[in-house]
């Protein structure tokens, strides 16, 4: 297995074992990059000068055996819509496009100190709306297994990349499956945590109620390393949780002999195809064969997730996206004669079309006369969702079903077509929406394309879901189909 396959596990006992320097692993990266990544286009900024600097700096460190830091000398991609200090941070928008930040973005504080190298940053749905990186103001990413499919979204550039070894792991966010459907479709392990486990300070805010950011890996054991480096209360994010366990990695190993999970009839309904309710079948006798005890169950206001969320999600980002003004920063009309002008065309020739769909759906949801209609119902249609699955947890310690209704769609196949674009988005929406943790992991394919399992748990029980995923990846192991890219 050459350098740009290894898992972040491997790397890191190869570094301390003096096997491999820190130099080593940047450089091979890059080559990776150089020759890969001209046809995925998953890069949307490289930071190299940067990588190599610090990569020799670790080797010394290496040298004098100071290798302090969970993730010393791992190399790391970050998705756009992550603030990164000194380095151009666009949101895949023509609206931030030049924008180099001046500050640190909490998550990359926590990955800069545990000695992560950052090589980086990723294409992704601009403002991360969208299900497929199509969105993208610079470049359309695509699938590896098939780079006539899209990769997913809105974190595409940061599934394509690990799935395609330029990165051992990368950053996304999960507004309403970000994470979780790029890496069904790209053959993954993708993590979305309990909101309020990561700080979203210094994440260019979508939805603030459901925004998370999450690590994207090729094995479960590594999503569960990074998770660890990253978690933690915030003080700079009001709604980081008190929660300071991090230790995510000592149940990894452990039998599920005795697990109660359970499998929502809905998850398995109408518009989910044959293929990926046989792979998803398949795998519930796997988890069978383990000696978890797997039983049907209802979750009657799944069908409600989708129009909550858009109505929600659209209504917060409108609020958010209010302060790109082209006064401050970002996008500034050349051509506007007033300030009225200046707001108008700055706004409508810096945002993309669906950016623009959604700031109108969720001003009109927030308009006088309609907030009650749609916005406060949807609120509460997000509590009965919530209330399913505390229902749910009552008796079960976890929910699976598909991460996505099918495998990737063809690019430009429903980028014209938004609604059938917010369906995919069926089996993710609910766990933002009721703030839970879910893992999505590689279950089967189609066609060549990957199908994706998800796990569910109780806020706050992320240690479980690695258990799980980690038992099932034993018996479906998904990691040597990467090196046939």
């Amino acid at each position: 297995m050459t350098i740009r396959y290894e898992s972040v596990e491997n790397l890191i006992n190869l570094i301390k074992n003096k096997e491999i320097t820190p130099s080593k692993v940047v450089s091979d990266i890059y080559d990776a990059i150089e020759e890969t990544d001209p046809t995925i286009k998953s890069f949307l900024a490289l930071d190299k000068e940067n990588a190599i600097k610090k990569a020799q700096a670790l080797d010394e460190l290496q040298a004098k055996d100071q290798m302090e830091g969970k993730l010393f000398g791992i190399p790391m991609g970050i998705k756009d819509n992550i603030i990164t200090e000194g380095v151009e941070t666009t949101c895949a928008s023509k609206m931030l496009e030049g924008f180099v930040p001046i500050y640190e973005s909490t998550v990359m504080n926590k990955l800069h100190s545990e000695q992560a190298v950052l090589i980086g940053k990723l294409n992704m749905d601009e403002f991360a709306m969208g299900g497929s990186t199509e969105t993208s103001y610079f470049k359309k990413t695509v699938n590896p297994f098939d780079h006539t499919a899209v990769p997913g979204g809105s974190s595409g550039g940061s599934a394509a990349a690990v799935a395609a070894g330029l990165v051992p792991f990368s950053l996304g966010s999960d507004t309403g499956g970000s994470i979780r459907q790029p890496a069904a479709y790209c053959g993954i392990v993708g993590l979305k945590p309990t909101y309020g486990r990561v700080s979203r300070f210094g994440l260019v805010a979508f939805a603030s109620s459901l925004d998370q950011i999450g690590p994207l890996t090729r094995t479960v054991k590594d999503n569960a390393l990074v998770l660890e480096a990253i978690t933690g209360l915030d003080e700079n994010d009001s709604t980081s949780a008190p929660v300071e366990e991090a230790d995510y990695t000592s149940e990894i190993g452990k039998d599920i002999q005795g697990l109660k999970i359970a499998l929502p009839t809905e998850y398995l309904g109408e518009g989910v195809s044959d293929e990926v309710k046989a792979s998803v079948k398949e795998a519930v006798e796997t988890l069978r064969s383990l000696g978890a005890t797997v039983e049907e169950v209802s979750l009657p206001n799944t069908k409600y997730g989708i129009p909550s969320y858009y109505v929600i999600a659209s209504s917060e980002a409108s609020s958010n996206l209010s302060r790109f003004d082209g006064i401050r920063y970002g996008y500034h009309s050349p051509e506007a004669n007033s300030l009225e002008e200046l707001y108008k065309m700055s706004r409508s020739q810096g945002f993309g079309e669906e950016v623009k769909r959604r700031i109108f759906l969720g001003t009109f949801a927030l308009s006088s006369g309609y907030y009650d209609a749609f916005y406060k119902k949807s609120q509460k249609v997000r509590t009965l969702i919530k209330d399913d699955f505390n229902r749910i947890f009552e008796n079960y310690d976890v929910v699976v079903g598909p991460t996505t209704p099918t495998t990737a769609f063809n690019l430009g196949e429903e980028i014209d077509d938004p609604l059938t674009m917010y369906a995919n988005d069926l089996l993710t929406t609910p766990v933002n929406l009721a703030g839970l943790p879910g893992i999505s992991v590689p279950c089967g394919q189609s066609n060549g394309r990957p199908i994706g399992l998800q796990f569910i748990g109780k806020p706050f029980d992320e240690k479980t879901l690695y258990r799980v995923a980690y038992q099932y990846e034993t018996k479906f192991n998904f990691h040597n189909e990467y090196e046939k890219l």
